[in-house]
């Protein structure tokens, strides 16, 4: 079979790679809704308290330099007698649910889960199957926050401290948005493991290492892992139908295209495999940058 051209014949013997038994879920894994496990580290209370300081930073400078603008053009409009209470209040509401709504969501959103808070602290926001949050879920977390976390609208003091009990109480450290929402939030430079990832055939690893796989985007790549995984429990011909649509799928987002008769579950292991060294290069160099910086920053003798 080839798909897209690309990946050779896939039959029923070769959509059938090892599987590795999987480990008990514990309160350290998720698992995904492609039934993969990952291995994550979930973020408490203090991690989660300094990423929200900074965030808090951010917005009051945000809302400063807002603030400003809209001073500034009131005071244009209002030469010209177009200015009136009315304006102004809405221009306040306005500015209010730009600083409190849309930064979380907007950083959210353009980060893949994180706001500046979290990103200086290492952590994301994830569903609860382990999967990048949509705008609904962002949005949702916002509302909760601000209605009865942070500022919290609504009975402030009592809902500060339901909020700081809930994510005690947690298992995984989630306050009242994340219920809400069905997200956590993770430390995303965990040194945790991957849980099953396939090897790299030896026969494609230098072809590997010229992919370009930035259109491969996350949910592709746990399809695909799922696929590989637990493909001996699918029946034909369902499996062999799955495998070419995902061949097929991720040959359209990736180059260059594999050697000629290149089975394809072994093409789509080739792929993983090289986007899971990637990973663990970049996750690597990054706790090695963090390292240096703090400590340089640390006390000295």
């Amino acid at each position: 079979m080839a798909s897209g051209g690309h990946t050779g014949a896939v039959t029923t013997s070769s959509l059938a790679p090892r599987i590795e038994p999987v480990r008990p879920v514990t309160s350290e894994y998720v698992v995904s809704g492609e039934a993969v496990e990952l291995e994550v580290r979930y973020a408490r209370l203090g991690s989660r308290m300094l990423a929200l300081m900074i965030d808090f930073i951010v917005q009051i400078i945000l809302y400063l330099i807002l603030a400003v603008v809209i001073g500034i053009s009131l005071t244009v409009v209002g030469s010209s007698g177009l200015a009136d209470g009315a304006l102004v209040a809405a221009l306040g509401t306005i500015l209010l649910a730009t600083v409190l709504i849309g930064y979380p969501v907007g950083c959210e959103m353009l980060f893949r889960g994180r706001t500046l808070g979290k990103f200086a602290l290492g952590l994301r926001v994830v569903r609860d199957d382990g999967g990048p949050i949509r705008f609904r879920h962002s949005l949702i977390r916002a509302l909760v926050a601000v209605a009865v976390e942070w500022p919290g609208l609504v009975l402030p003091v009592l809902t500060w401290a339901l909020c700081l009990g809930t994510m005690l109480a947690n298992p995984r450290g989630k306050r009242v948005g994340d219920l809400a929402a069905g997200t956590i939030v993770i430390h995303d430079r965990t040194p945790a493991g991957w849980g099953w990832v396939p090897a790299m055939p030896p026969q494609l690893a230098a072809w590997a290492a010229l992919l370009d796989l930035t259109g491969l985007d996350d949910d592709l790549a746990l399809a695909v892992r799922h696929f590989l995984s637990r493909n001996r429990q699918l029946a034909e011909p369902a499996r062999t139908r799955l495998g070419l649509a995902l061949a097929r799928e991720v040959s359209r987002c990736t180059t260059p295209p594999p050697p000629p008769n290149v089975p394809g579950w072994v093409y789509l292991a080739a792929v993983l495999a090289e986007r899971h060294r990637r990973a663990a290069h970049r996750l690597v160099a990054a706790r090695a940058a963090t390292a240096t910086i703090w400590g340089r920053l640390g006390p000295r003798a």
